[in-house]
Formats: structure tokens, C-alpha cells, sequence
């Protein structure tokens, strides 16, 4: 599969990018895609909600009424979850909802990710460039040359560049990440992908394909 290479004012340069089809062209297993994006989802959640069961509140250890002949149910203590001010029963507890998948299977969920962006034809790729100072107007002005202001917009950056990621921090609907931090959930999140020239070869790298 093969890409126009667009310049940053949104033209033709003229040049093409091969897409390598291991990355771009496998059958999408969606199911491998839902693994991923559950355990990354599972792995932002801090686990320390709590409530305290009856043992953990304070209140009288008196029994309340005498076991028989009330008519009601027996009773033996305030602070049973049955009463009003009573402690919560089978209430949450701390606990950790990460779980392991294994590298090969995140790696094909990316894949499948990428693959099914292709098919959707929801990638670009753009020559590299960088901005001279942090300016969020110089990456609005992008987008519009590009036509995607109006999408959600993943940047792929072969490396650390601070001047586009603080200038694209304001905006809402775009992330910047690199390509060896790229996720499954953000690919799958995102409307548009934005390679730059050099990030593309990086996947090469990123998935052993060399």
C-alpha cells in the first residue's frame, strides 16, 4: 500500500511512501483489539474506592431486643447493614483491575488497529517538520491545511519534539505521541492518523519487521 507524502500546507510533494503489509495490511482480529483496549482502560483505574462493612463503624456492641417474641426478625447489633447507619454490606474494596496480555497479542492488536485505519483510508502522512517556537496558532494553521480541524487527530512523532507537543497541548482533539508509545486505544480513539515521514519507518522497527 502506498501514500502521498503531503508538505505542511496540505500539497503534493510529489513523493510516495511504501506501507509495509504486515503492519497495514493483515486481517483485523477485533477481538484482540477489544483485549487491548480493555487492559489499558483496566490499568487507569486506581482501584481505592472502599466502604466500611460493619466492623469498621462505629456504634453500640448492645444487643438491640431480645431475640424472641417481638414478632420481627432477630437482631443483634446496630450496626448490622440492614440498619440505617449500619455498615455496608459486600462494599468495595481496594483492588488492582490490571491484568497481563501477552506482547504478541498487543502487538497484533496494534496491527489489526493500524490496519483497519488503512481500510478506512483515515491515515496521513505528512513530511517532517517542526515549529520554531511553541505556538498553538502554527498547529491550527496545520490543521486547517491539512483538513482535519475538525476530527480527532493523533500526531505520530519519530522522537521527543517539545516545540509541537506543547503547541498541540491546548487543543482538545489532538494527541501527539511517538511511535514507540503508540496504543491500541489511541489508534482506535483517534478519527485521523497523522504519520510523519520518519515515524513510518519506525514501525518497522517498533514491530521487529527489519
Amino acid at each position: 500500500m502506498e501514500l502521498t507524502i503531503l508538505s505542511t500546507s496540505g500539497e503534493d510533494t510529489g513523493r510516495k511512501i511504501e506501507l509495509n503489509n504486515l503492519v497495514f495490511g493483515i486481517e483485523p482480529n477485533e477481538h484482540a483489539i477489544y483485549l487491548d483496549v480493555k487492559q489499558y482502560l483496566a490499568n487507569q483505574r486506581q482501584g481505592t474506592h472502599k466502604s466500611k462493612e460493619r466492623a469498621e463503624i462505629s456504634g453500640s456492641t448492645r444487643k438491640i431486643k431480645k431475640q424472641k417474641g417481638t414478632g420481627t426478625a432477630r437482631a443483634g447489633s446496630i450496626k448490622s447493614g440492614v440498619f440505617r447507619g449500619g455498615g455496608r454490606i459486600f462494599g468495595p474494596r481496594p483492588r488492582n483491575y490490571s491484568f497481563k496480555l501477552n506482547k504478541k497479542l498487543k502487538q497484533l492488536a496494534r496491527r489489526s488497529a493500524l490496519t483497519l485505519k488503512a481500510q478506512n483510508n483515515s491515515l496521513l502522512v505528512v513530511e517532517d517538520f517542526n515549529f520554531e517556537a511553541v505556538k498553538t496558532k502554527s498547529f491550527v494553521e496545520l490543521q486547517n491545511n491539512l483538513k482535519v480541524s475538525d476530527k480527532k487527530v493523533l500526531l505520530v512523532l519519530a522522537e521527543d519534539n517539545k516545540n509541537i507537543y506543547l503547541s498541540s497541548r491546548n487543543l482538545k482533539n489532538v494527541e501527539v505521541v511517538r511511535v514507540s508509545d503508540l496504543a491500541t486505544y489511541d489508534i482506535m480513539k483517534a478519527s485521523t492518523l497523522l504519520f510523519v515521514e520518519s515515524s513510518v519507518k519506525g514501525l518497522d522497527e517498533m514491530f521487529k519487521l527489519n
